[in-house]
């Protein structure tokens, strides 16, 4: 089985865009970041892969894991 990519919450045109990595089609476009990002990650959890969520200017906000990871961060974001 091949490696699911992972999720990106970024800004799109009309909205925020939820996409899996290196895919040219978003998952789902919504209105607002609070529920693109809600959807990321409920997607990110369900297939166990990283949310990455970029800010308007298209920065990186927060980064989210929910692998196996062997080495859990020890940043206290969440």
């Amino acid at each position: 089985m091949s490696k699911k990519g992972n999720i990106w919450v970024v800004p799109h045109k009309g909205g925020w865009a939820v996409k899996r990595e290196k895919a040219q089609r978003s998952i789902v476009v919504t209105p607002t970041k609070q529920e693109a990002d809600k959807i990321g990650h409920q997607i990110g959890k369900n297939s166990g892969v990283n949310v990455i969520t970029q800010r308007k200017d298209g920065t990186i906000q927060s980064h989210d894991s929910y692998g196996n990871d062997p080495n859990p961060p020890t940043d206290k974001e969440h």
